[in-house]
């Protein structure tokens, strides 16, 4: 019971994680294209949930790299 217990929690704090990571993506792009003040702001904190999920295990580390990545792109191709 414990472990369902643990596991179901485990559950939860993955699939909210892994929620922010995907709106704050989803911001940070927007903000890219209407090139807004607050870009830097949104990458900085995107780039921030994004370790910190790989560093706790809820995504792979190359899955955290390649988004990175991805957003960094999209940001040096807009400018």
């Amino acid at each position: 019971m414990k472990d369902v217990k643990k596991s179901r929690e485990n559950h939860l704090r993955n699939v909210s994680t892994k929620s922010r990571i995907k709106t704050l993506t989803k911001k940070t792009k927007l903000a890219i294209d209407e090139k807004a003040e607050n870009t830097a702001a949104l990458m900085s904190e995107a780039f921030s949930v994004i370790d910190k999920a790989a560093k706790r295990g809820i995504i792979h580390p190359n899955q955290a790299a390649r988004r990175k990545a991805r957003l960094a792109k999209k940001l040096a191709k807009a400018e």
